[in-house]
């Protein structure tokens, strides 16, 4: 099977960057504290448009700010 890359999510410096706490953001969000952690931990495999759409608003983020593509390594 051909490599195709990864997506990152960077949630961890995004929280550290606004200085806010994982139990604050998941409050604010509606969040469990698990689910932060998973997706702090880059643990999960189908990203929830809602969920993404909440971490930004209360983040003060965009899109491209949570995510990013990381291509596959060269094979050579």
């Amino acid at each position: 099977m051909e490599e195709y890359g990864t997506v990152r999510i960077k949630l961890n410096e995004l929280i550290a960057q606004a200085g806010i706490s994982k139990n604050k953001l998941s409050h604010k969000a509606e969040m469990q504290r698990s689910q932060i952690n998973n997706y702090c931990n880059n643990r999960i495999t189908r990203l929830d448009i809602d969920v993404l759409a909440r971490i930004c608003t209360v983040l003060n983020c965009s899109i491209s700010d949570l995510l990013e593509f990381v291509p596959p390594q060269d094979k050579d």
